[in-house]
């Protein structure tokens, strides 16, 4: 496969509607907000679903969650040690058989720092993989509502059954609506280095446009997170037309709803500022 020769761009929108996209374990799992009260998806969860996606179609993922787990490495140590055994003492062997092993390893990059099995000093293995894949976290384009309701459970977990535990109560949280949006690029001069593809591109796009699908929990029931659009940029360079700031600045978010509050993603106008020589294909899912 031919290594990615030309910059990329991309943004995606998506709304959230009584869910919670991405609890923060430091506030009792409340939807993660900014201090202005904007609803925000860090960008290590946005990866975390991609990467099911891209496994969900069989590709081979390094960094897999415990409830997708696809072979019997229980850490990543174990898995780099089964897979890279012979290339562990040499960074660069270790480096290119990484990135053709794994299609995250070759897109987001990787950091391989593993203590040796010995004590002696500087056993073990440190290499930094510098991947041409970066997301930004999402962001929500108004302040969001974070509903929060009191939970019970009518059997005890813990205790002799004969009153009520201190597991039967509970809080959950929503977000009850937001538009969101999140920005990405994929970088040529690195994709060079990790050998990764316009096939790998092409992999990556169709991941995001179902970034959602068969990622139902309690917390995100099906069908309350939506993509509502994803603009991708091709541009006809390496180093681009246009730089990926003012790419992604030309996408245009407003409400159309005055001083009420949205409830809804047609509550919004979405526009694209036009760039002379770069047009982007536009998917709605």
């Amino acid at each position: 496969m031919a290594v990615l020769e030309k910059k990329i761009d991309f943004a995606l929108v998506f709304s959230v509607k009584n869910a919670n996209p991405n609890g923060d374990p430091l506030s009792g799992n409340m939807p993660r907000t900014t201090i202005e009260g904007t609803g925000e998806l860090s960008d290590v969860c946005l990866k975390r679903k991609i990467r099911d996606r891209l496994q969900e179609s069989g590709e081979n993922i390094f960094v897999q969650s415990d409830d997708n787990r696809k072979d019997d490495y229980k850490t990543l140590k174990d898995r780099a040690n089964g897979e890279l055994k012979d290339a562990m003492k040499d960074a660069k062997k270790l480096t290119e058989k990484a990135c053709k092993t794994w299609i995250d390893v070759r897109s987001f990059g990787q950091l391989f720092a593993f203590k040796g099995e010995s004590e002696e000093k500087g056993s073990g293995v440190s290499v930094g993989i510098r991947g041409p894949v970066t997301i930004q976290s999402a962001f929500s384009c108004d302040p969001v509502n974070v509903t929060s309701i009191q939970i019970t459970k009518s059997v005890s977990g813990e205790g002799d059954g004969t009153k009520k535990a201190s597991d039967t109560m509970g809080m959950k949280h929503r977000v009850d609506f937001g538009l969101y949006v999140t920005y990405g690029s994929i970088n040529p001069q690195l994709a060079t280095k990790t050998g990764f593809s316009y096939e790998d591109a092409q992999k990556i796009k169709e991941a995001i446009l179902h970034i959602f699908d068969n990622d139902a929990s309690s917390a995100r029931p099906e069908g309350s997170m939506e993509v509502i659009q994803l603009y991708w940029w091709e541009h006809s360079s390496k180093a681009g037309q246009y730089s990926s700031a003012k790419v992604h600045r030309s996408v245009k978010i407003t409400s159309n709803k005055g001083s009420e509050r949205p409830q809804s993603a047609s509550d919004y106008d979405i526009k694209l500022e036009s760039l002379t020589g770069l047009k982007p294909e536009i998917f709605t899912y």
